[in-house]
């Protein structure tokens, strides 16, 4: 049964998340070890890398709790919430979904539920808080929007089953990754390429100059393990100079999160590896 699920549909990100690497991951390619046993991801967001991989043992971890909670109910109650996903579809309208952003469920499957169509109907899929951490993007220019896939969320439940699920700082990790075979991806808020540079704090946990440097050490530390270590993070002189002990590659992106699409266009990004490539064995 489970085979048949995974030949049917492709487990892959089921939200839309800010810096999301779907359209990295062929560029990537080149980057990835070749062989690990235990994948870490402390900054989850989509889950894009962890959906290309899919490995056999991991560790997801982010700061949102209600990012985390998402992830556990559609892995541990996923029918309960398909059902409530379906209940957001078939009512959704402009007054609906102000109605549903106000709310504050306290049961994790209706706030899992929330999150997702909030997510899907949204002004451009921009998962963004004020400071008191309520949901306060507009609602986007959708004629028909995909709230609920119910194919889709079976089977990155299935492939979620064996995989570890938690809220926690990044610093968290040096207590995880201590073997030459584990592999951890970090991604990280980018680090403003301007002053008028903005999205590094898109809920009420900001991400400043000194979570960057503390970032850069715990990398450090890992690389010192001989822990395989990947991170991703903007094309500028302070996080070159941040890594410059190690290969940095640099890797075409596109700037996708903008009001003004006039703005938006190919931008570089860089890659940090704690190894070269071909020796990521």
């Amino acid at each position: 049964m489970q085979s048949q699920l995974l030949k049917s549909v492709y487990p892959r990100p089921f939200l839309k998340w800010a810096g999301g690497k779907g359209q990295l991951i062929q560029q990537y390619l080149p980057f990835f070890p070749n062989q690990f046993s235990t994948y870490y991801e402390p900054f989850l967001g989509g889950g894009a890398i962890f959906f290309h991989l899919l490995p056999t043992r991991s560790q997801l971890m982010d700061i949102n709790p209600e990012l985390v909670n998402v992830y556990l109910c559609v892995r541990d109650q996923v029918e309960t919430l398909i059902v409530q996903l379906q209940e957001h579809q078939n009512h959704h309208s402009s007054d609906y979904y102000y109605w549903v952003r106000s709310q504050t469920e306290a049961a994790p499957v209706e706030r899992a539920a929330r999150l997702i169509y909030l997510n899907k109907t949204c002004f451009n899929g921009l998962y963004r808080e004020n400071s008191k951490g309520q949901f306060n993007v507009p609602m986007g220019s959708y004629k028909n929007p995909t709230i609920c896939d119910p194919d889709l969320l079976r089977a990155v439940s299935t492939v979620l089953q064996s995989t570890r699920i938690e809220v926690g700082h990044f610093e968290a990790i040096l207590d995880e990754a201590k073997s030459p075979q584990d592999f951890v991806y970090f991604d990280p808020p980018y680090h403003p390429i301007s002053a008028t540079s903005k999205f590094t704090s898109y809920n009420r946990y900001s991400f400043c100059t000194e979570d960057q440097i503390q970032l850069r050490d715990v990398f450090k530390v890992l690389a010192g393990r001989g822990v395989k270590v990947m991170l991703s993070n903007s094309d500028c002189p302070f996080i070159r100079n941040l890594y410059q002990d190690f290969p940095i590659h640099t890797i075409l992106a596109s700037r996708a999160i903008n009001s003004n699409a006039g703005k938006r266009g190919k931008i570089t990004e860089v890659l940090v590896t704690s190894f070269r490539v071909g020796s990521g064995e």
